[in-house]
């Protein structure tokens, strides 16, 4: 085949995965349509995506670029929050594109929210079957179109609503993986891919094992091949450090740049990314380095020891577990009883039927990985995602939040072994062949083991009743926020549940959010709920409260009901109402319900 047919098939591969993303995502939002979009409908659930808004209003309305507080939660004053602007600004310039075609900010603000969750899936799911492609060739395309639209579905934060940076991190890391896997054909790919790593990193500290494992098996596979994979580390090492410096100069105020932050990208990432990348790219370009296979490995291991005395001597504390340092009152009461937080263990015992939805398509992959690996014949393909696949279930099974990047990746291994069974089917055409093929496709799709473990669960009465009562609890609704809205602005006491609807649906602050930067303001709404009505009081006067609200079906008001049955939280949902406050009308025998402190106390 010439060269110039080649490059016109390739075209044609990218016109025909474009088109199938496309009817990936116009199948998503038909389902969501038919729903009547039920996260815009109710979007309470989703605490991180209404602070984002949050935040891009903020940003709108005047706040600065490199001031990332929160003034309305916390203690007065607000709190720092350690999210990234990077993905402030294109939903900002969203919202002010479709504000001036539409004129109405409330309108463009809701496009914005169809639209952007809509642009991740339909890029994330056209880089899975880009992926697909280049793991197991065409005969996986299809494959890959129907498990992995499914499985993006599945785990829900592409829905659209879903503003919170968790789609965008999952769409760069499978951009990377993808762009590395088609490296060897196309020479910018490996580049961009590095682009990608850093950019997911910057946007939050979640991916950093997936941009790390990429990097990681980049050097490893150029350790092995040499000049194979020469190229290919170097333009990835220099998209990671050429990245990170465009990062931190426009994220990190000149004021902030030895300052170190573990959770958000700041001098810390920096230097270890642009060190990783430059180091990878100087070894791949020096001949003296990369010579032989004895001194890629002498220099690689002498970058290695260069990352870990700069991590270990300058930044020590963020080699600590995530939340090491979060305060154990915080620990006890919020950061335990987080669904996404849970390790594989504490899922098991409670909720055997979404550990089972969680964990079945990744343990399947790993399964069809080792049979590949025993039968020989391993490609660098297998290196990337076999290495990815590992540690996002290592990751998944320490918490539950990490399944969301293993059941995507397990997609691409899945794919290839449908694929195969079909090509098996059709060459060869038996009752055998053809069941065979049926039981891959059930097996790969993420969704069938849910629902087989949930009628399981139901029947044997396993379920945890509880389980999806953070989904369906009252007080999800934006109509729920209506009458405090309608109010004066002022501080409300709430739970910490309550903290982002209250700041995306009304004009008011509050005290607690689910933000483990927020220790002040979390720490004093929960010493005034769980303590005595006195307690409350003194947290009243002494902070100029106006408002208490009470969601009586919200999970984390019967936890600290439960936790302190003597408490003003608890008197509250039994109708003790202390003299020093009066209950607003309109809110009587409402989901949301609120209480007026009387002026004098």
């Amino acid at each position: 085949m010439s060269q110039k047919s080649s490059k016109q098939t390739r075209h044609g591969f990218w016109r025909s995965d474009i088109a199938f993303a496309l009817l990936a995502l116009l199948l998503l939002l038909a389902l969501e349509a038919l729903q009547g979009f039920p996260q815009l409908a109710n979007p309470a659930g989703d605490n991180d995506s209404l602070l984002q808004l949050v935040e891009v209003r903020d940003l709108l309305g005047g706040q600065g670029w490199f001031d990332l507080h929160q003034y309305r939660m916390g203690l007065e004053g607000g709190f720092v929050m350690h999210w990234s602007r990077l993905l402030d600004a294109p939903l900002a310039l969203g919202i002010l594109a479709a504000s001036s075609l539409t004129g109405s900010p409330a309108l463009a603000e809701h496009i914005v929210q169809i639209f952007w969750p809509s642009l991740q899936f339909w890029l994330a799911i056209f880089f899975v079957i880009r992926a697909a492609r280049a793991f197991a060739g065409a005969p996986a395309v299809l494959p890959a179109a129907v498990v992995g639209g499914a499985a993006l579905y599945y785990i829900g934060i592409f829905s659209p609503g879903a503003l919170d940076h968790h789609n965008v991190q999952l769409m760069l890391t499978l951009a990377s993986l993808a762009l590395l896997l088609e490296a060897p054909m196309h020479r910018p790919a490996a580049f961009v891919a590095g682009i990608c790593a850093t950019l997911t990193l910057a946007i939050g500290m979640e991916s950093a094992p997936y941009a790390g494992t990429l990097g990681a098996v980049v050097a490893l596979l150029f350790l092995g091949t040499g000049d194979g994979e020469r190229l290919i580390a170097r333009d990835f090492g220099l998209g990671l450090a050429g990245a990170s410096g465009l990062v931190f100069a426009a994220t990190i105020p000149v004021s902030s740049w030895g300052v170190a932050q573990c959770d958000t990208f700041s001098v810390v990432q920096f230097a270890v990314t642009g060190l990783a990348g430059s180091g990878l790219a100087i070894i791949a370009s020096w001949k003296a380095a990369n010579a032989t296979a004895a001194r890629r490995l002498i220099s690689l291991a002498l970058l290695a020891v260069a990352l870990a005395l700069l991590v270990g001597l300058l930044f020590p504390q963020c080699l600590a577990a995530p939340y090491a340092d979060l305060d154990p009152r915080l620990r006890q009461i919020w950061l335990d009883h987080i669904e996404e937080a849970q390790s594989i263990t504490q899922l098991v015992v409670d909720d055997p039927a979404r550990a089972v939805a969680r964990f079945a398509t990744p343990l399947v992959a790993i399964v069809l990985m080792a049979l590949r690996f025993s039968h020989g014949g391993w490609r660098r393909q297998d290196s990337l995602v076999a290495a990815l696949l590992v540690v996002a279930l290592l990751v998944s099974a320490w918490e539950v939040r990490g399944s969301t990047f293993s059941i995507v990746f397990a997609v691409i291994p899945l794919s290839a072994w449908i694929a195969k069974w079909r090509q098996r089917a059709e060459a060869s055409p038996s009752s055998g062949s053809v069941l065979r093929m049926a039981a891959a496709w059930l097996i790969s799709v993420n969704a069938i083991w849910a629902g087989a473990a949930q009628a399981a669960s139901s029947a044997f009465e396993t379920a945890a009743p509880a389980s999806a009562a953070g989904i369906n609890a009252p007080c999800n609704s934006k109509a729920s926020f209506a009458t405090l809205g309608a109010l004066a602005p002022t501080t409300v006491l709430a739970i910490s549940n309550l903290g982002s609807p209250i700041l995306a649906f009304t004009g008011h602050r509050v005290f607690a959010g689910p933000y483990h930067r927020n220790v002040a303001g979390n720490l004093l709404a929960f010493e005034a709920l769980l303590g005595s009505a006195t307690d409350a009081k003194a947290v009243v006067e002494s902070h100029h409260v106006g408002i208490v609200a009470l969601c009586r079906g919200n999970p984390e008001s019967r936890l600290f009901a439960a936790k302190a049955p003597d408490g003003f939280l608890a008197g509250l949902m039994r109708g003790s109402v202390p003299e020093w406050l009066e209950p607003v009308a309109e809110t009587r025998g409402a989901p949301l319900e609120l209480y007026r402190v009387r002026p004098g106390g």
